[in-house]
């Protein structure tokens, strides 16, 4: 009886240490929401700046797919569930999330503290009349550009301290951190790039422009603004000719964006092509501040 009572007892043990163990697996790629604020953001971009201004006091959320280009994102049911419970929703704005209105109106959270990260900013208009009338009048990619982060993890803070007002000296002490990470990176290439007197390059599609205005440069893209369609015949012919009279040598590409027209652009003009973050995904496991370094360093060396 007693030698049955132990292996008894041995084998529960065995069991609940293998059922730990198979727990503890399954939620390898989640992060434990208990006492946490439950944070919902679109893209990875919206990913970084939210966690740098919330840590470990957040359980963030991203309803975009990696590798999902987010103009073209539609929500579906589970991501609807996770709104309803969630304590905030952050977006980009500026008519990068098309759906975002219509899905705020469908769900059943009445305490969501919706977040609109281009708030307060000063956008940069739309100049195309086809790209306005499909997307918006607004460039929507803010957060390119440090000073735009800057602005959206502002609004950022502002929501968790609403949301989770006993942590607010906490949201402050990190916001404030990652602002001056921001700006010294700023100070840094703004330096850099007074410095040089070209002040042109070339990418795959006109993602950079607040990255332009922060430093006084110029992008030209081979595709525009919401990388829609491949170029003309005689929008390749002016970047050919561009590319030739101000001695670019890099044609930088973007992840979810085809390369193959940049990869001919290069070959006709010479170039070399590169591989610059959007952040829309996430990229070789770097947070913003990285890919935002490594983006003004290949952008600087290409004027150089």
């Amino acid at each position: 009886m007693l030698k049955k009572l132990t292996i008894f007892i041995l084998f529960s043990f065995t069991l609940l240490t293998f059922t730990a163990c198979g727990s503890k697996n399954s939620e390898t790629n989640t992060v434990p929401s208990q006492g946490k604020t439950k944070v919902v953001v679109t893209f990875n971009a919206m990913r970084e700046i939210a966690s740098a201004v919330g840590k470990d006091k957040v359980n963030i959320l991203t309803i975009i797919p990696e590798g999902t280009e987010p103009h073209d994102f539609e929500p579906k049911a589970k991501d609807l569930e996770n709104l309803n419970d969630a304590k905030i929703f952050m977006y980009n704005g500026l008519g990068m999330e098309a759906w975002v209105d219509k899905v705020l109106q469908s769900i059943d959270n009445k305490t969501l503290i919706s977040v609109d990260s281009s708030k307060g900013s000063n956008a940069i208009k739309n100049i195309d009349s086809d790209e306005i009338e499909e997307h918006g009048q607004y460039d929507p990619h803010l957060w390119l550009s440090l000073k735009g982060a800057k602005n959206q993890a502002k609004n950022v803070k502002d929501a968790l301290m609403k949301a989770d007002s006993s942590n607010k000296d906490y949201y402050e002490k990190n916001y404030n951190d990652f602002a001056l990470q921001l700006d010294t990176l700023y100070d840094e290439y703004n330096k850099k790039f007074l410095a040089v007197s070209n002040k042109s390059f070339v990418t795959g599609h006109a993602a950079f422009a607040y990255l332009c205005r922060d430093y006084g440069l110029t992008q030209n893209s081979v595709e525009d603004v919401f990388a829609a369609g491949e170029p003309s015949a005689k929008k390749l012919k002016e970047l050919t000719n561009f590319c030739n009279k101000n001695n670019i040598k890099t044609i930088f590409v973007e992840d979810m964006v085809s390369p193959k027209v940049s990869n001919a652009l290069a070959k006709e003009v010479g170039a070399k092509v590169e591989t610059i973050h959007t952040i829309e995904s996430k990229e070789d496991n770097k947070d913003y501040v990285e890919c935002m370094r490594e983006n003004l360093e290949m952008i600087y060396n290409s004027l150089k």
